[in-house]
């Protein structure tokens, strides 16, 4: 468990370290990656890959390692579904609020530089 959590963390920060180093390059925004369209696509995405990687998970425990099927399988479905979409409105949000934050600070660098 301590080899397990030991990974993770050292490639969390390996990836804080590279995301530090790139950060003093400015990465173009492409064309086309604006406005709502653009926002829902992202966080549909995001919802969606995170709903099938979480049914990955629990599927493949339950059903490999503790052998429990049928009810429970279909009540974890439908929970975790619950659960993304209880989530969503909030990530929708929070991305809403970050991408506006970015997009102000854009700005204000333009008028000063």
């Amino acid at each position: 468990m301590l080899v397990g959590y030991l990974l993770v963390m050292g490639c969390l920060a390996f990836g804080l370290h590279v995301l530090r180093r790139g950060a003093r390059r400015p990465v173009p925004e492409p064309p086309g990656e604006r406005g709502w369209p653009a926002l829902l696509r992202k966080v549909a995405g995001t919802a969606v890959g995170g709903y099938l990687l979480l049914m990955a998970v629990v599927v493949g425990y339950y059903q490999g390692v503790a052998r429990v099927g049928g009810h429970f399988l279909a009540s974890a479905l439908t929970g975790c579904a619950l659960l993304i979409g209880t989530a969503l409105p909030v990530l929708l949000a929070a991305s809403w609020v970050v991408e506006r934050r970015a997009r102000a600070s854009r700005s204000v660098r333009r008028r000063k530089g």
